[in-house]
């Protein structure tokens, strides 16, 4: 069954967010960053491309709790 837009919970609404974040040098940082975004949202998925600091996130949760989670990792994130 579809539901219309307005009556889908907004927990239940995936937002697709792109961090820029610096110091991400190899795979460890990679798994750190994927790990520290999904201990936020277990069905968060994650890509990143490493080489421009670029970290989408499909996810549930706030950008500022997306981002915190990043940071308290030690990344700088904007």
């Amino acid at each position: 069954m579809i539901r219309p837009i307005h009556s889908i919970p907004m927990e239940d609404m995936n937002m697709n967010q792109t961090f820029d974040v610096k110091g991400m040098t190899c795979g460890h940082c990679e798994r750190a960053v994927t790990q520290a975004v999904q201990a936020v949202d277990p069905a968060a998925e994650v890509t990143i491309d490493r080489a421009t600091g670029k970290v989408e996130v499909q996810t549930t949760q706030p950008r500022e709790q997306i981002a915190q989670a990043i940071a308290e990792e030690g990344y700088a994130v904007q």
